[in-house]
């Protein structure tokens, strides 16, 4: 337990491109900081932008990009930090490693429908392999495992910020983690 209180923890959101995922992820940001609750995020994009940005996005280069997030976020919580992962993480064997490694985890699957994603695509990528100008997008045409047994599912085509959130929130709650 770190000094102020609370246990390190990962809260590990998972889904497509586009799902809700950046969402969700600065809505429990708000919760924390207004709870005075220290967090740190890992925004997948944000990472591969200041650690590698031209890794790539084969299966093996998603994999290491993985296996780097949870050795952050593993650190982090050894040594106190809740911390939040923002990630795609289209293999259920990289989240499992993540989730063995980490300890205090929370699996967050961030679920919506294909039609959604493709009408809010955040970074165009939908638009793309809608023209033939991109494959293997996750959301669409390429491989996304989801997890079999994750501790939250939100469906953020039909839930509010506001309740999702509370859904995560709840269930740290629930695993002591504050």
């Amino acid at each position: 337990m770190c000094e102020n209180g609370y246990k390190g923890f990962t809260i590990w959101l998972t889904g497509p491109s586009g799902a809700g995922k950046t969402y969700l992820a600065d809505g429990l940001m708000k919760y924390f900081e207004e709870n005075n609750i220290p967090i740190e995020i890992f925004d997948g994009d944000t990472v591969r932008k200041k650690l590698y940005p031209d890794i790539g996005f084969s299966a093996e280069a998603r994999t290491m990009h993985n296996k780097v997030v949870i050795n952050h976020a593993r650190l982090m919580t050894k040594y106190g930090i809740p911390n939040i992962v923002s990630l795609i993480s289209p293999f259920r064997n990289v989240r499992d490693q993540a989730r063995s490694d980490i300890g205090n985890f929370i699996e967050v699957m961030v679920e919506s429908t294909q039609e959604v994603r493709i009408e809010r695509d955040p970074k165009g990528l939908y638009a793309k392999a809608l023209k033939g100008e991109i494959s293997n997008l996750t959301g669409y045409d390429g491989v996304y495992e989801a997890p079999e047994s994750p501790e939250v599912t939100v469906h953020s085509h039909k839930q509010t910020l506001e309740e999702e959130v509370d859904a995560v929130i709840s269930k740290c709650k629930e695993l002591g983690y504050f």
